[in-house]
């Protein structure tokens, strides 16, 4: 199993970039409004992968509407919280890491006013020295670190050995080029700037990079897009997935 590296793997710019969405990160008429389309259909995948891993039976018992509870749950570029909050009504106990400190204030601000309590923290994962989580998740982060293997390696350090890794990234295909970046970002549904698409990550080397780490990749399910639907989970993996992942043997 590779080491988590004691490096950086935050990119400057990619912080700053995001650092500057922070005030409307809760506005989901604002700059993240994709972001509020997308997290619903996120948390159907991290709530089923929950039930799948945990071997939970929807409304069994008081597990069915908390079934993290006992449980800590760490989320990786967390941004403002947009996932940290459901994971902590879940019943987490929830660690929130981003690299940019706006991101962070704006977290604690809102988790504040909503009444939970959510440990937020600025950094970068690999220096923080955190272990022993039940869950750990980063959604739409892989894509904007400098060091993917690294920040797989860092991840997986903080999983506990029965415990349960929820990745998802744009697929680095001619269509999400088409579509993730030149005309979302051209048509202003995402912020210019968010995404690179030379740095999208594959199912394949996503595969290799948690194998390298000591991880079992899960079979991915990807989030697409349609005029009838709008963003849904779906076979086709081809502009973005979300791949639940667990320490091999």
């Amino acid at each position: 199993m590779a080491n988590a590296s004691s490096r950086t793997t935050i990119r400057a710019d990619e912080a700053a970039h995001f650092g500057t969405l922070a005030a409307e990160w809760w506005d989901p008429k604002g700059s993240s409004a994709m972001l509020h389309r997308l997290n619903p259909v996120r948390l159907g995948f991290v709530r089923a992968a929950i039930d799948a891993h945990w071997a939970i039976e929807p409304g069994a018992d008081s597990r069915g509407v908390r079934p993290l509870a006992g449980k800590r749950a760490l989320d990786v570029g967390c941004g403002a919280g947009l996932l940290c909050e459901p994971l902590a009504r879940l019943g987490a106990a929830v660690t929130g890491v981003d690299a940019a400190a706006e991101n962070i204030a704006a977290a604690q601000d809102h988790s504040a006013g909503a009444g939970l309590s959510i440990d937020y923290q600025c950094g970068d994962i690999g220096e923080q020295g955190l272990t022993g989580y039940d869950l750990v998740t980063s959604l739409e982060v892989l894509e904007h670190v400098s060091d993917p293997a690294a920040f797989i390696a860092a991840l997986r350090a903080a999983v506990a050995p029965d415990g349960l890794m929820i990745v998802s990234t744009p697929n680095r295909t001619a269509r999400s080029r088409l579509l993730l970046v030149e005309a979302a970002e051209r048509t202003g549904m995402i912020p210019r700037g968010t995404h690179h698409w030379d740095q999208f990550i594959t199912p394949e080397e996503l595969r290799a990079l948690l194998a390298d780490a000591g991880l079992t990749m899960g079979e991915p399910q990807g989030i697409a897009w349609s005029p009838g639907k709008g963003l849904h989970l779906s076979g086709d993996l081809a502009l973005n997935y979300i791949v639940s992942a667990t320490i091999s043997g």
